[in-house]
């Protein structure tokens, strides 16, 4: 039976648009015939809901049609070797004897940052359907993505998904996360030390997907330009993945060479739009139970209401609410909610990295050179490590911009974040510093 799923794929090919084929049913895959019902599998509960509610009968149509009976289909989530879909002996792969999977380059991708932690809503269905679709698949006629939004809004979040799913699926391909900023930055640096040969290599021949944020910062910078086009050709022509993000369209970048406009321009450009409520509340709701801080559904039903701008001031808002609660010793409310979300915005625009700085110097009693500094005693790098997590919270920076604000790279600021959460999670003292002082960020008291 399982000989004839890739000839009925091929009839549903021909009654569907090649882009729905392409996003909903390629990735499909047979997982087990049991007489009067086969079971196919896909990628996650969203995959699945997708295709019963829109394609369902028209795959049950074809198979049945195919094999001259009725015959019923059952979608499940997962890959085949779940325990619902048992591998095929002849499908098994072999682990070869003394070899490691190749290392990837780039940055750390988030934890957190993964497709089942990504809520899904109207304005963002789309593009998590198109990422989803290339990350599942391992061959394709699309293997370009745009993904285009304003800050806050989720773009590295499904760039960095792609990533993970395609890790977790294909584990020995080489993928690399990585800003325009510090792809430019890497160059410059291979140039000067007289090893480009080795940074071309890297990209063009050792790169199996590539994850590249920010695109629109390489605006006027011809050199970067050049070497990047040659790059995204030469992975073209190989069939590989690329996934950008920019806040613009290729078109609406100024200073951008026709060359690598036409490259960026030439895959599928989907745009996530802002959160509706619906999608809001969700958001809530799953910040809610990660966190466990078990907020009422009327404090949660305010927030999406009043906090529309992006999620990362809605995330901002329930961590504001949970930490004055506990700081105060008092339950969640509406007017507890009331006054946080009054604070985030009137004097969101006021809080900026510099006025963040002095405010954690000020609480800690250290300076602002100490905060820049080398140092790694314990009474500076925990105040460091605090005010880099509140700019992650409290301004729209990437990690990079935070991270030469404090004269640190990219992965020490992720390490201070994940270690700031960390001991927030505790309860412990760290957990008190921070409410304190995300309160009077709030307040506009620094």
């Amino acid at each position: 039976m399982y000989r004839i799923w890739n000839p009925v794929k091929s009839l549903i090919k021909e009654q569907i648009p090649i882009h729905s084929y392409r996003m909903w049913i390629e990735p499909i895959a047979f997982c087990e015939d049991r007489g009067d019902t086969i079971v196919l599998a896909c990628p996650n509960l969203f995959f699945k809901k997708r295709i019963t509610d829109h394609y369902g009968q028209i795959i049950q149509d074809t198979v049945s049609r195919e094999l001259g009976r009725d015959i019923k289909v059952r979608m499940v989530v997962g890959p085949i070797q779940a325990e619902d879909c048992p591998k095929k002996p002849e499908d098994r792969q072999m682990k070869l004897p003394d070899m490691d999977p190749p290392a990837n380059g780039g940055q750390l991708l988030r934890k957190d940052f993964t497709f089942d932690q990504f809520v899904v809503g109207k304005n963002s269905d789309f593009a998590y359907s198109a990422a989803l679709s290339l990350a599942a698949s391992n061959q394709g006629s699309q293997n370009a993505l745009y993904l285009l939004s304003e800050t806050g809004l989720g773009k590295s979040h499904l760039s960095q998904a792609v990533g993970h799913h395609i890790l977790k699926m294909f584990p020995n391909e080489r993928v690399y996360y990585i800003t325009a900023e510090n792809f430019m930055n890497e160059m410059t640096d291979s140039y000067r030390s007289s090893s480009i040969h080795r940074f071309k290599e890297k990209y063009r021949q050792n790169c199996d997907v590539l994850l590249l944020e920010d695109v629109h910062f390489l605006s006027g910078k011809g050199g970067t330009q050049e070497e990047l086009s040659n790059t995204l050709e030469s992975l073209m022509n190989a069939n590989k993945k690329i996934i950008y993000s920019s806040c613009y369209l290729p078109s609406d970048i100024p200073k951008l060479n026709g060359k690598l406009k036409s490259r960026l321009g030439g895959g599928l450009i989907s745009k996530i739009e802002a959160p509706d409520y619906k999608t809001r509340l969700r958001i809530l709701k799953q910040i809610d139970e990660s966190s466990g801080s078990n907020i009422s559904d009327e404090v949660c039903q305010f927030l999406a209401s009043e906090l529309i701008e992006d999620v990362r001031q809605l995330k901002s808002g329930f961590i504001g609410v949970a930490a004055k609660a506990s700081l105060l010793g008092s339950d969640v409310d509406l007017t507890l909610a009331r006054s946080v979300v009054k604070n985030i915005v009137s004097s969101r625009e006021s809080i900026t990295l510099d006025s963040i700085k002095r405010l954690v110097c000020k609480y800690y009693k250290v300076t602002l050179a100490d905060l820049t500094s080398r140092s790694r005693r314990q009474v500076i790098v925990r105040p460091r490590q605090v005010a880099m997590y509140l700019s992650r919270q409290y301004t729209d920076h990437s990690l990079q911009t935070i991270g030469k604000s404090f004269n640190r790279y990219h992965a020490t600021t992720l390490h201070a974040l994940r270690a700031v959460e960390k001991r927030v999670r505790e309860n412990g003292p760290c957990q008190k510093h921070v409410a304190f002082l995300s309160e009077r960020l709030e307040r506009g008291k620094v």
